[in-house]
């Protein structure tokens, strides 16, 4: 089963950040949470980064501003995560190129749609 980690998973259904983690549960994956001011989402632990997730990631996907996930970019590249969804919002062009920079395979999309779900379902 793949690994994702939803960047900016929240508890709140009507943000994309829940979206993601339902939409991804449900095609299959596991889901790691990953907000630092969340200790539970969707009744499953949530981590303040993905270097405190014990296991590997497959890939990440981003529901932050881009100021923060050029931050996080480099914890993406400490855990060897070899992609990123770059989400409407997320896919500012600095991103983009640090993501390249760092060997980060950068996908600029929506993941819940390249996953074959529909967030207006959700």
């Amino acid at each position: 089963m793949p690994v994702i980690a939803v960047i900016g998973a929240s508890n709140d259904r009507s943000k994309f950040g829940n979206k993601a983690v339902r939409a991804f549960r449900r095609q299959g994956y596991t889901v790691v949470a990953v907000n630092p001011g969340e200790t539970t989402i969707e009744g499953e632990p949530a981590y303040a980064s993905v270097l405190d997730y014990p296991d590997a990631i497959d890939e990440a996907t981003f529901y932050v501003q881009p100021h923060v996930s050029l931050e996080v970019l480099d914890e993406i590249a400490r855990k060897r995560i070899p992609a990123v969804w770059l989400n409407p919002g997320a896919d500012d062009p600095r991103v983009v190129e640090r993501a390249r920079e760092l060997g980060i395979r950068p996908i600029v999309a929506c993941s819940i749609l390249g996953v074959g779900e529909r967030p207006w379902d959700y």
